[in-house]
């Protein structure tokens, strides 16, 4: 199944919400047991505000870190990645030089990922989509918090401050 169907609790029963029935015909058996769980929708405001967060940072990078990141969103996935949402790939070369040149065939495949070489390793790390579908609220609010703790240490303050400065600046 790919996106939630809306249901609507009608006192002793769930209906789907009007325009959901044909699909749900099509996904579930009529007598199946299937387990329901609540989906709370994510809050706009904490999107916007964990994104004002990021470039405020952003904008406050030390000199020694801003041709590291170009942009916000190559701070933001690099911050997901040091915070641990990331999907991982190793590649083992035959030498450290062909590692080394394979790191540097794959580097321009995805500008946001983070390529290290070890030996003859190659190991690239991709940070996870932070979209509605791909996470929940509890997860996103997570990966946020996360995530702003990562970039508060790049820039030398805390993520209250960060968060503060975000929230002055829109």
């Amino acid at each position: 199944m790919s996106a939630p169907i809306p249901f609507r609790w009608e006192g002793d029963s769930f209906a789907p919400m009007p325009g959901f029935a044909r699909r749900c015909d099509e996904v579930f058996v009529v007598g199946q047991v299937y387990r329901l769980t609540e989906e709370e929708d994510r809050s706009a405001a904490s999107h916007r505000h964990y994104f004002a967060c990021i470039n405020a940072a952003w904008e406050n990078l030390p000199e020694r870190l801003a041709a590291d990141f170009p942009t916000p969103d190559h701070l933001r996935r690099y911050a997901l990645i040091r915070a641990g949402y990331a999907d991982s790939r190793t590649l083992v070369a035959s030498s450290k030089a062909e590692a080394v040149r394979l790191a540097a065939f794959v580097k321009p495949m995805d500008s946001y990922a983070v390529v290290v070489v070890s030996d003859a390793t190659v190991t690239v790390w991709t940070a996870r989509s932070q979209s509605a579908k791909a996470m929940g609220k509890k997860d996103f609010q997570e990966s946020k918090d996360r995530v702003l703790d990562v970039i508060a240490g790049l820039i030398g303050t805390d993520p209250a401050t960060l968060s503060t400065q975000a929230g002055q600046a829109a």
